[in-house]
């Protein structure tokens, strides 16, 4: 009886340290008296298993090795012969408080500490309480009600212990669950190290450069579904300048003139609405393409650093029309239509007249994403926006990221409508087409007059080329040039890119690539600029 009894109240001490929240309702009559005595057996140290004590702090495994047990220096541990053991045996035979091993294996005679017998003592005492508080307290009888007052008076502090180490295990695990997510900050980093020269066609020089431009990008999430970013961005990468202001053959690395300056270039709020709502807020140099799909599968890079060369094979320049500070959302309306409109404004912060987040520079923004399948898609694209000074394709920033200088200026001040359709489709794994059509119509708000402004492009890309991971990649357009400009400037201007993207390990890349701009600024007359560029993109 008592190797069974010994056996089954082993296991579950442990569970009984959970249920302290209940105490016995006759634990306060103090005045029974111990009775019995106490036979001290020595304990065979060599071959005595060592049982855990109960931490709060700590899981408390089962084992088989045998070793010392741990003993309290203020009180004895309880021994199988003494009254306090047997009292607890016949409690639980009778309420059946304790649970066994479930391999029903029996583990040896052996002394207990006693707050390990308090653990014990405890799960008797909340089956009892149970059975009184359901109305069944017929089923308790006087003398073990006695018995329970007896054994909560010797063990009073352990079971006082334990029921704090519970208590304290309890609000730990409270505050938890209250706060199952945490603030939490990523860096995602990347370096750019470029090698480029123009071997002809341009008007600042012919000598080739070594470049650098490093952003770090701070991921903050407050809710596990939304993000925070803060880009810190410092840079060398000036422009290889084309004659007549053009930007034709910007690269995608290429800053305004910083000389490694240190600046916060981008800051972005991303979280979703509901199920079927992802919303955007740009506080800094916020732009469409952070949010909208651009349906440029393998040219498009969100950091510029990683696929095409220049702005322009990216993806469409309808997308380059105003930014600044503003939002926008995309709203899911099947798995397959998603809708993205969106509204930035380039003169937010300045109160002057003419300017601020309503009455200064902005562009309002609306598109029809429609996803045929997962290996074809096509977008329809439109685009309102007021200019008051800089160019129509530069983000709102001033600085011209596309086309030419003609196309970018017709006007200085103007409203301007842009339509646009994109389209890409995969046809396997390894070989994707993707294309643009763009047409803006310009009005002259200074006087009258209007003016077309056309651009379009047509992208290969070969995914994986080579080995996982690479990236070969073709394109041949038009930048945006305007309709209709009298001579000289009335020519044709082509824009051809190739690229390949080797991957050298996962955070190296190495892409070299050429860029022929034919008829630079639209004239015959300029000589065709052939720019080549090595670029090296670390990211980390």
């Amino acid at each position: 009886m008592f190797s069974s009894f010994h056996n089954l109240f082993m296991e579950s001490m442990i569970v009984g340290a959970t249920l302290l929240a209940s105490t016995s309702a006759y634990a306060e009559d103090n005045n029974l008296v111990m009775a019995g005595t106490q036979t001290n057996i020595p304990t065979a140290i060599a071959q005595t298993p060592k049982l855990p004590t109960i931490d709060s702090d700590a899981t408390v495994p089962q084992t088989n090795k045998m070793s010392q047990v741990t003993s309290v220096s203020q009180f004895s541990d309880v021994q199988p012969t003494d009254w306090a053991f047997g009292a607890l045996q016949s409690l639980v035979e009778r309420y059946g408080c304790i649970a066994g091993y479930p391999n029903s294996t029996y583990r040896g005679n052996r002394a207990i500490t006693r707050y390990e017998f308090a653990a014990g003592l405890n799960a008797c005492l909340s089956r009892i309480n149970e059975l009184i508080a359901t109305a069944t307290s017929d089923l308790v009888s006087k003398e073990d009600l006695t018995t329970v007052q007896r054994l909560q008076e010797e063990f009073t502090a352990e079971l006082a212990t334990l029921r704090g180490r519970v208590d304290t295990l309890e609000s730990r695990t409270a505050e938890l669950e209250a706060n199952q997510f945490s603030t939490t900050t990523k860096l995602a980093a990347e370096a750019i190290f470029v090698v480029t020269n123009a071997f002809q066609g341009t008007v600042n020089g012919d000598n080739t450069v070594f470049q650098d431009r490093v952003r770090l990008v701070f991921k903050t999430s407050f809710t596990g579904k939304d993000t925070l970013n803060t880009r810190l961005t410092a840079g060398n990468a000036a422009i290889l300048q084309l004659p007549g202001g053009s930007a034709e053959g910007l690269q995608t690395f290429n800053l305004a003139p910083s000389n490694n300056q240190v600046a916060v270039d981008w800051l972005s709020y991303y979280f979703p609405v509901g199920s079927k709502i992802d919303a955007y807020i740009g506080a800094i140099n916020g732009v469409y393409f952070d949010f909208v799909p651009t349906l440029s599968p393998y040219l498009d890079s969100a950091t510029g650093g990683g696929r095409a060369l220049t702005e322009f094979a990216s993806s469409s320049p309808i997308y380059r029309i105003g930014g600044g500070a503003g939002g926008g959302f995309n709203y899911r309306l099947s798995d397959q239509l998603v809708l993205s409109l969106g509204y930035l404004a380039g003169d937010h912060a300045s109160p002057q007249p003419d300017s601020g987040f309503f009455n200064g520079q902005y562009s309002a923004f609306g598109q029809i994403a429609w996803n045929l399948n997962n290996n074809s898609g096509i977008g329809f694209t439109y685009v309102n926006a007021y200019q008051n000074r800089g160019a129509i394709f530069d983000l709102g920033s001033g600085f011209t990221l596309v086309g030419t200088g003609q196309a970018n200026t017709p006007f200085e001040r103007m409203i301007t409508n842009s339509y646009g359709v994109e389209a890409f489709y995969k046809f396997s794994s390894r070989f994707t087409v993707n294309g643009f059509f763009g047409y803006t119509n310009a009005k002259n708000l200074a006087g009258s007059g209007s003016a077309d402004i056309w651009y379009y492009a047509l992208g290969l890309a070969f995914p994986d080329l080579g080995k996982q991971g690479n990236l070969g990649g073709v394109l041949v357009g038009a930048e945006p040039y305007l309709g209709g400009n009298p001579a000289p400037a009335n020519d044709s201007s082509l824009h051809i890119e190739g690229f390949y993207k080797y991957q050298l390990t996962d955070n190296i890349a190495i892409t070299p690539g050429v860029i022929w701009i034919t008829a630079p600024a639209q004239n015959n007359d300029n000589e065709d600029a052939v720019i080549g560029t090595v670029r090296t993109t670390f990211t980390f």
